[in-house]
This record gives structure tokens, sequence and C-alpha cells, in this order.
């Protein structure tokens, strides 16, 4: 998926990632977007999930929280998954759902206190790791590394 990025996403490979047939795919979504769309939900959703209820939550307690379950489920990422994003991101539709996401987050890090300030720098730099790692920067297995220097900046700006 890497080297081809979105245009190595065939009905074929991502049958294989959902472990159906590609007749069961063909049958059960119209197009290829609309299957990519529901494998990104379903990770997403299961994201917010592991996220939980943070309403009331101070930024910094959000953002540890964040990157917590940021660090756990990105352990299941894999460049099948870089690929569906990269695909995912292309639909004019998805990117509007994803930006209406990100405003929900930084407006529950908002206010000028340095907490806030810090939780959403910390925030920037993990989306910032993960988009160079759907790009590929991880195989070298650095992104771990990378994510223990935001989390440790992170607690010392605090």
């Amino acid at each position: 998926m890497r080297k081809e990025g979105a245009a190595g996403l065939t009905i074929d490979a991502l049958a294989k990632l959902a472990g159906i047939s590609k007749g069961g795919v063909q049958y059960s979504f119209a197009s290829k977007d609309e299957l990519v769309r529901a494998l990104i939900e379903r990770w997403t959703s299961q994201f917010d999930e592991l996220l939980g209820d943070m309403d009331g939550v101070s930024p910094a307690d959000l953002v540890r929280h964040y990157l917590k379950v940021m660090r756990s489920s990105q352990a299941t990422m894999n460049a099948k998954m870089a690929g569906l994003m990269i695909a995912y991101i292309q639909n004019p539709q998805n990117i509007t759902e994803t930006r209406q996401w990100y405003r929900s987050m930084f407006e529950r890090l908002g206010g000028g206190s340095h907490e806030a300030q810090a939780a959403r720098v910390a925030l920037l730099a993990a989306e910032g790791l993960f988009l160079l790692r759907i790009a590929g920067i991880d195989e070298g297995g650095e992104w771990s590394a990378f994510l223990d220097d935001v989390e440790s900046v992170f607690e010392r700006v605090l």
C-alpha cells in the first residue's frame, strides 16, 4: 500500500483486508469508497470508544489519555490501514468529517492557559507522528520512541 498509495487499494485488496470474499465486498458495498469509509469508521469508532467520555476533564488529562489510547491503538496500525487512510482523506465528504472531529478536539482543549497550550501542542505533535507513520516513517519501529518524546516534553512543560 505504501508503494502504490491509494491506487493500490483494489476491491480484491480491500476484501482481503476485511477478511471477506471479493464477491461479498461487491454485494455489500456499492463502491470501493463505501468500503473504505466503513473500515475507517469502524477503526475510528473503536478509537473513540477507547477514548471514552472525556467531558469535564482538564486539557492535560485529556491529552494524557489521548496519547495512551493512541499508543495502544497504533499497535494495530499497519501499511494496510495507512493506505485506507490515504484513500479516505481523498474524498471531500470524509475530509469534512475529519476536520469536524479535529475541531471538536481543539474545542475541548480551548483556552489560553499554559496547560491548554501545552495540551494543544502535544496533540499536534502526536497527530503529526500519526501522519508521518502513514507516510512510512516507522519502518525501524521509531514511532513509539518519538511518542515517548512527545509525552516526556509534554509532562516537563506542564
